[in-house]
């Protein structure tokens, strides 16, 4: 087994559930990485994390949706208002002028879709294409993340989160 890994599904520490075996460290940083360049309007950053993310798009999507419901989790928790129309603004607004115009429309107007439940309009924006998916949850996660955490705390917060450590 690579360093990358562990092994077994012991309990999850975020729910206690069996886990599913952790993602390799590299999906973590490029999670992380990816909501970084967000939260930091970097579209330098945001470019050579891209390639990262979709040679292991199928694990970094996975592992964004569990930030993301950890995030969405740390927001009711600490009282934080945030409603669906907060969460299509808050992502329009991350992805406007990262992302080429058509590919930030396609990512937009998904999110807006899923944000209210339509996965089958949602579906259709995204053309099958994962990538959009992975900016949609990267954009939520650092949106959401800085509603709740200053920028310097957030990075450090997905870190735990994600058990990454460096």
């Amino acid at each position: 087994m690579s360093a990358e890994s562990s092994s077994g599904s012991s309990p999850d520490p975020r729910d206690g559930r069996p886990s599913a075996p952790e993602p390799p460290d590299r999906v973590r940083r490029t999670t992380i990485d990816l909501i970084e360049a967000y939260a930091d309007r970097d579209r330098e950053a945001l470019d050579a994390v891209i390639p990262r993310a979709a040679d292991d798009v199928d694990a970094v999507l996975s592992e964004l949706k569990v930030v993301a419901a950890f995030l969405g989790r740390r927001v009711q928790q600490t009282g934080v208002v945030w409603k669906p129309a907060d969460s299509r603004e808050a992502v329009a607004r991350t992805v406007a002028e990262m992302l080429p115009p058509e590919l930030e429309f396609a990512v937009a107007t998904a999110w807006e879709a899923h944000s209210v439940g339509e996965e089958e309009v949602a579906e259709r924006f995204t053309r099958g294409d994962p990538m959009v998916y992975v900016h949609m949850l990267a954009a939520f996660g650092a949106a959401i993340g800085l509603a709740v955490y200053k920028r310097s705390e957030l990075v450090s917060v997905l870190r735990q989160v994600t058990g990454l450590t460096e």
